[in-house]
Parts: C-alpha cells; structure tokens; sequence
C-alpha cells in the first residue's frame, strides 16, 4: 500500500509557514524572525504549543513572570524579508543570509549560507537522510530531531557542562541537579539548563547554533552513539511532546554568541560593588556564635590587607539544631541581625544572604504555606514531599499568585528589612521527581515537569521585584545557582559545590568557556574548591591567581575537615595572596568596564581565545587559557610546582606584552613565560587601553602597537550613597604612528566623587613621544 507522507504547506502569513501531514498527524510550523535566525517547531495534532516561553525576550523585552505565549514570540521581532520558492518536492525559503531548502516529501532541511560577497549558497548543516525526525521512527518515539555530523565539526556550548571545550562525540543530559562535589571533567547533569550549542566547521571557517526552547528533561548526544544504518548523526531528544527550535547563522562564533544573548534578553548590568571580593564560607554561619565569629573575618581583613566588598551569608544563620529553615533568624547565633549589617555596611560590605525555595516538613511556616496551596502539588492536590538536604520538605510553587506575594513579602521583611543587600538564591534546583506533580501555573494547572527548568528562574526573578520593591532607586544585585536560558537577564551566578582539586581548577575554566557561549556572562567559580578536603597552599592560591579574572570572585568553602577556606589561612601564602586580591581592587573598574560593555553589545566577558581569533586554526585547540573581554590572556597555572608557563599567542599584528614583565612578544609562536609564585602570566594585547584604580588617580597603561593602528576602550566607574549610583564614562581612543603615541580621552558621562586625574604609562621599551588630547604630556585632568 502506498500512502502518502508529504507535508503540504496550509498556511503562509505575517513571516510564519505551516506545514501538515495528514498521515502523521504532525504539523511544521517555520518562522522567519530575522535574516539569520529561524524558527521551526513540530507538534502533533495542533499547531500551537501549550507550553509559554520563559527564554525568548530579544533585546530589552520584559518578560512576564507567567511567560511568553509562543504563538505570539513572531511579534517581538521586526519581520525580516525573504523569498518562497515551492515546487512539487521542495520548499525554498531564501533570507539576506540564510537559505532554507524543505524536502516536502520526507520532511528533511537543509541549511545554507549566503556568501556576503559572491551571493554564492554555502552548505552549513543538514538534518539525518534517515528518520530526522520523532514521528517518522514511532508513533510514540521520544520526541527528537537528529542532525548530520561532519568531520572536523566542533561543538561547543550547552551551558554549564564538565569536559573539554569541544563537545564532539560526548553525551549530556539537561537536568537541575544539586552535583555538590562533583568531577569537573566527567559529570553530568549539572545546576543550569541551557538546551544550546553552537556548531563551527574547521573547513568552511562557518558556526551557527541551535536553541531548544524546551523545560522538560532532555539530552544531547553529539556523536557517541554510532548506528550502521543511519550514518554520522547526532540528536536532540526530550520528554516534552513538542520540538521547538532556533536557528542562528553566524557565520562565526562571535556573532552566534551575541545573537543568541540579544534572543534570550540584555544581559543584567551589575552594581561595580559586586565586581570586588566577596567573602564567604559555611562554617562560619554553622559555628553557635555566628555574629562574633563574622566580626572576626572583617578584623582579619584589616590584619590582611584584604579588600572585601561583599559578604555571602550562608544558611546557617536560618538554623533550627542542624536543618535549615528559610526566613527564620537563629537569634543564638545573630541575636541582633541590624547591627550585625550594619556592623558590615561601616566597613563598605553588602551582605548576600542565602534562601532556599523549600520547606522542611517541620518548618514554622510549613503549615501556613501548605494550606494556603502555595507548594507543588501531587497528583491528589496535596503539598508534595520530596527529599531536601537532610530531611523531606515542600518545594514553592514560584507559578502560585499567593506564593510570589508571600515569598516577596518575606525577602523583603525578614532580609531587606533587617539590613541584607542582596539574595543569594540557592539549592534552587528543584529536584522534584513525581511525574505526576502538579503546579498552579497562573490559574492554568499544569505539570510540574513540562516547566521544570524554569522555576530556578522565576524564583530568581521574584527575589530581583522584592528588591526593587524594597529599594526602587538602587541597581539590584543577586545571585542564584541554577537557571535557564536566560537567566543572566536578572542574576549572577556561579559553577557550583565544586571538588577541590588542580583537576577542577583545569576543568572549571573550560566550563566558563561552555557558559560564556551560551549566553550567561557574569560568573565565577568557588575559588579554592568548596567540597571535599582543605586546599594545599599553592593550590589555594594558583586558584585566587585565576579567578580574580573573573565577573565574580568568590573564595567559598565546607571542608570536610572543618577547616575553612580564607585568605589568610596559609600564613606562608599570605603576604601573596594580600598582593593578588590587592591586584584585583586595583582591577575593579576594568571589570566593571567591560561587564557594561558585555551588557551593552551582548558579549562573554569570559572568552575562549578563538571568540577573538577566530582565523588562527591554533586557537580552537583545547588550552587552559581564557580571555578576559577582548585585551587581557589569562594564563592559569593547573599543575603544582610549575614556575613557567608554555603559552600559544594568537597572531595578532600587534603583538603581545607579558603583563609582568613587560617584555613584547611576536604573535602566531608558542613562546615559555614567567610564572613565579606572586602570580599567574597575564599576557596583554599588543593595541590595549588598561585602566588600573589607584586610591588618588586612575593609572592608564598603554600597550601600543605598531604605526598605523587605533584602538578604543571605555573606561566606566561608579560610587554608591544613600543607595544610589552615580556613574561615570571616559571614552579613550590611541592611536599610533612611527614617532608618536596619540590618546584622545572624552568624558561622556561624570559625577562627584570620581577620580579627576588619569595618568598613562606606557611598557619602558617604548621610546615614541606620548601625546593626550593634543599636548604632550602624560596627565589628564577631569
């Protein structure tokens, strides 16, 4: 019997096509939202998917806490034109860039770029020849989409994920999971779920990505499985009953990453406070005299000479013996939780307290939340109870009206209230393992699985409007664990309860690199490792040497052994530490200059070295090595009892300069620098603009490049009184010739406070007379 299979095309309107399959009772929805991003959802039975969108919010579209209706997402873009071809076997739908070739009768895409110059139609991607698709192996196959695998494709991406850098041929399930202490090379699943990665072609020099707008369970495996009859593949598969994806040409890395950021909302602008060092620790918070004890860490500042400008409180200060029980103050341990912030805010620290999304069966609001209906729910409608740390507790409904309210109304009376600047949003996970548990979603009922992923993000989002509640006028801050895409939109974050070992110190950093490419740009890691044994001197302080390169820089700790790590706790390390977090002070308003920039242009602030050289084939092999923006190559030292430290530079007409030494070396060489135990090599772009924060005058330090060459860098800093922020932004431009170094320096944007002189220095190598804003001099005055 012959049937037929083909999709025919229904509908055809307003930049969206839908095709149907009478025979598998399967619809084709493609949407065309921009000249280099398309969409295609598959459903079964109807056309529109149930499911709202918590992710796609481009640019600065506010995104509501009960979603985006997906059948309305078309109407966030600016309709982008394009030609349709149709003959008997074929869809051709032609943008500025991308074309899209449909085989009608098997339901096959494939995926091509338009050369900018010769208009000439470059392949990029396919889908599998056999069954690309869930519906054509099974009426009931899990839903899937498979794809062509290439040689000499690299995967990168997928959010927070252990392994290297490229992904090829490895398998990763998405699922929030709490991984304390996991194995920054091998496990899986981690905290966030970010369904998206980005495929670059070594031959065709091509990246494009593909986002899986998608909340339930999933995974991807990107060539470990192998299967004679279909070919090379790789796929996508869900529990969901729906498949929705995004299409974005690049055509390199960079510019897939910077549309994918803009697709899922402006990255989140943070306060310049929380670029500084920001203590923490569990043990303090679990010791019986919690108050004193934290005093203790800000007189041992001051011992140290350690800056510090923000504190993570952790939960013990919630507990009742050994549990921990959000929204209750354990008056033994902080009998006066004002004077104890305030006692902070005299020394310039803001306090991030910790909160957790779940109720211990014996919590003293357990039952007023039960009965109010504000918890997930089992199927029989009764408050669900699932394991939490040590005992069996509820979890939040964050899609409950009364559950927002209440949930506001506490961050704000029992933290904000008291005194606590931010929230930490933590163990937010939401390990609920029911498939049959029940969510209010707004009034509509729904399934907790189908949305899972999301309630990391909705809980981060209500604790972001309790903030402005409280406090409209100051620039929020917080913090969470998990997330989706998306996520960055409100929140920092960070890689988790990860081990304690050089191993993780490797692997953390490749992780970054996943996480930078998926769109969530201000992070960092637990510096020192915050699960299992204390860390030896060397390693403790090889990890502060990389992560003060970080948006986030956090030394956080639960050793196994009781001990605790800070700062000052290798008495023969802490002269060097003192140095290096010094460094990082003085570092401040680089950070916080390029953190508004990544906000401002959708960039990683955490880059891999191929993102800014891309044409060197070099730069895509794995390395231990990162970018900070665009200027600085930050060359952390895994290994123990290593005092030099092999580097590839990237070829670069300018060149590069040793931060330290100053010394300029040729780029496109392997070259062996210093790598003394004072700090980790930082290699400097040959044509940088670095602003340093001395206490009296901002120090400039230019590293020129040869004649000919211009460069610019806005330098951006801020003051904070009374809860307010003044800003500042000087705008620097060099530029080189054979005798003379020219900076132009404008300042768009000043307030009281602000540094009034800037003084430039150049590498002593360098004998070219040094002019600003048209006088030879090395001062500038505001």
């Amino acid at each position: 019997m012959i049937t037929d299979t083909t999709f025919h095309m229904i509908k055809n309107e307003m930049n969206a096509l839908t095709l149907h399959s009478p025979f598998y009772e399967v619809y084709v929805s493609i949407y065309v939202l921009k000249e280099n991003v398309i969409r295609t959802a598959v459903t079964k039975h109807s056309p529109e998917i149930p499911i709202h969108s918590w992710a796609i919010a481009p640019g600065d579209t506010q995104m509501p806490l009960e979603g985006m209706d997906r059948q309305e997402i078309s109407e966030l873009f600016e309709r982008s034109s394009y030609q349709l071809e149709e003959n008997d076997t074929q869809l051709i739908l032609t943008t500025e860039k991308i074309k899209l070739v449909i085989n009608k009768a098997h339901l096959h895409f494939t995926w091509y770029a338009i050369d900018k110059e010769t208009k000439e139609d470059v392949w990029a991607a396919e889908d599998r020849s056999t069954q690309a698709y869930f519906f054509q192996i099974a009426k009931k196959a899990p839903v899937s989409h498979y794809l062509t695998r290439k040689p000499g494709e690299l995967y990168f991406g997928l959010g927070e994920k252990t392994g290297n850098v490229n992904k090829y041929g490895e398998r990763y399930r998405m699922l929030n999971i709490d991984a304390m202490g996991y194995d920054a090379e091998k496990t899986d699943p981690l905290y966030k779920h970010i369904p998206y990665y980005v495929t670059y072609s070594e031959s065709s020099g091509m990246a494009y990505g593909l986002y899986y707008d998608d909340y339930n369970e999933c995974a991807f495996d990107l060539g470990k499985e192998k299967d004679n009859y279909h070919g090379s593949y790789r796929y996508f598969e869900t529990r969901s009953d729906f498949l929705d994806y995004y299409f974005i040409l690049g055509p390199d890395v960079p510019e897939v990453t910077k549309t994918f950021s803009w697709l899922t909302g402006r990255p989140a602008r943070m306060p310049k406070w929380s670029y500084g060092y920001s203590g923490s620790t569990m043990t303090y918070t679990d010791e019986p005299r919690s108050q004193e004890r934290l005093g203790e860490f800000i007189e041992n500042c001051r011992t140290h000479d350690i800056p510090c400008s923000s504190f993570h409180l952790s939960s013990g200060y919630t507990s009742i013996q050994d549990k921990r029980y959000v929204f209750h103050w354990n008056r033994e341990k902080f009998p006066e939780p004002k004077r104890f912030a305030e006692d902070f805010h005299k020394e310039g620290i803001n306090i991030i307290a910790n909160i957790k999304p779940s109720l211990l069966v014996n919590h003293p609001k357990f039952k007023e939340a039960s009965e109010q209906g504000m918890t997930i729910k089992n199927e029989a409608n009764e408050p669900l109870q699932q394991q939490f740390w040590d005992d069996l507790g509820v979890y939040l409904d964050f899609t409950n009206e009364k559950t927002i309210a209440w949930w506001k109304e506490n961050v704000k009376e029992q933290l904000l209230h008291n005194g606590i600047d931010s929230t930490w949003n933590d163990n937010n996970e939401f390990e609920v393992w029911d498939p049959d548990a029940v969510i209010d979603l707004f009034g509509k009922k729904g399934r907790f699985q189908d949305h899972r992923a999301i309630f990391p993000m909705l809980m981060t989002k209500v604790s972001l409007a309790a903030q402005l509640e409280h406090d409209p006028g100051r620039r929020p801050f917080l913090v969470t664990r998990s997330g989706s895409a998306g996520i960055g939109r409100y929140a920092q974050t960070w890689t988790g309860d990860n081990d304690t070992s050089w191993h993780t110190l490797k692997y953390n950093i490749k992780m970054a690199i996943g996480l930078s490419l998926s769109g969530v740009y201000n992070f960092g890691h637990d510096t020192g490792g915050f699960a299992g044994g204390a860390p030896e001197p060397e390693l403790l302080l090889r990890w502060i040497q990389s992560n003060i390169y970080y948006p986030r820089f956090t030394i956080h700790s639960w050793n196994d052994d009781n001990t605790v790590n800070e700062p000052w706790m290798y008495p023969e390390i802490t002269e060097k530490v003192s140095g290096t977090m010094n460094w990082h002070r003085r570092l401040a308003g680089y950070l916080y200059s390029i953190g508004n920039h990544s906000s401002t242009e959708y960039e990683p602030i955490i880059r891999p070295v191929f993102y800014n050289f891309p044409q060197d084939p070099v730069t895509y092999k794995e390395n231990d090595e990162f970018m900070l923006g665009g200027d600085l190559l930050v060359c952390t030292i895994v290994e123990p009892e290593q005092r030099e430290r092999a580097v590839y530079l990237p070829t670069h007409a300018g060149g590069w300069y040793d931060l330290y030494t100053e010394k300029w070396y040729e780029g496109g060489q392997n070259v062996s620098v210093p790598a003394p135990l004072e700090y980790t090599p930082v290699m400097v772009k040959g044509g940088s603009i670095l602003p340093i924060e001395e206490e009296t005058q901002v120090r400039v330090q230019l590293y020129p490049a040869a004649s000919g060459n211009s460069v610019s860098f806005s330098y951006c800093t801020s003051t904070e009184a009374d809860g307010k922020e003044e800003t500042a932004q000087f705008d620097m431009t060099m530029e080189t010739s054979d005798s003379a170094i020219s900076v132009s320096v404008h300042k768009t944007r000043t307030a009281e406070g602000m540094p009034q002189q800037f003084a430039f220095h150049m590498p002593s190598s360098e004998t070219r007379a040094l002019w600003i804003n048209g006088e030879e001099t090395a001062l500038f005055h505001t």
